[in-house]
């Protein structure tokens, strides 16, 4: 039985023109890590969604029970409703959201005009993360990853521990996203945070390395943590964000 949801960790729709931006939360987080963002895009002219993927907002008891082809059934759900009434869609994402994001444009490669990630992830150089396939089985969850923010007084509303059943699923779609990224040719804007506490930099290698786009553009956070979304630099990824639409996708309003 689903548990009841948590203030804060709501999905977040706005309709607008006919180009589409879908926003993928991260791993134990919620919509509230994308909403300001979101509220940004929105308020440009561009019809937006951030849903809330399952297993998340309630419990992470709740998030054990789902698995990463959950996840992403969500966000490909999102992209087909945005499809409905836009004509062109950037998908983006924040940390394990830059993984879903990434695996729509290999699979929907007709339905995915461009990408912008925030510290995603594709792979962790953890020891302890290289154990959850084993560990899962003997303990239900590790210390949480959450909030891992610089600037004061910022909560993405995620979960205080790391569900490993769940972990262990994300690590199998890291895999399988890692093995498509050649099939990825969209125009990319991929934000690194200096100072990330979760996801480590081999993530940013794999993923600019690996991906067949023409247009890579790596812009570097000098004063905020992973969930970048909500730090000092937010105000840097909203406006390059706006203006990488504009510049690749088109105008928001139509």
């Amino acid at each position: 039985m689903t548990s009841s949801l948590v203030a804060g960790a709501e999905p977040f729709s706005a309709d607008g023109g006919r180009t589409g931006v879908l926003l993928s939360h991260g791993f134990t987080g919620s919509p509230a890590s994308m909403t300001p963002w979101a509220q940004q895009l929105a308020g440009l002219g561009h019809t937006v969604r951030v849903p809330r993927l399952p297993g998340h907002g309630t419990t992470w008891q709740d998030m054990n029970r789902t698995r990463w082809h959950d996840w992403y059934a969500e966000v490909d759900a999102a992209l087909t409703d945005l499809h409905q009434t836009c004509d062109r869609v950037v998908v983006a994402g924040l940390s394990m959201g830059g993984c879903l994001a990434l695996r729509l444009a290999e699979q929907r490669p007709d339905d995915v005009d461009a990408l912008v990630l925030v510290n995603p992830a594709v792979n962790v150089n953890r020891f302890d993360v290289k154990l959850v396939p084993v560990l899962q089985w003997i303990v239900p969850a590790m210390p949480g990853i959450g909030n891992d923010i610089k600037k004061p007084g910022q909560d993405e509303v995620g979960y205080d521990k790391t569900p490993l059943k769940a972990l262990a699923s994300q690590l199998t779609m890291w895999k399988d996203v890692r093995a498509g990224l050649g099939r990825i040719t969209q125009p990319l804007l991929l934000f690194r945070s200096v100072d990330d506490h979760v996801v480590d930099e081999s993530s940013q290698a794999i993923i600019l390395d690996g991906v067949s786009s023409t247009v890579k553009e790596l812009v570097t956070l000098h004063d905020s943590f992973h969930v970048a979304t909500l730090d000092n630099d937010a105000p840097l990824i909203f406006d390059r964000t706006a203006a990488f639409i504009t510049e690749h996708v088109g105008a928001g309003a139509a």
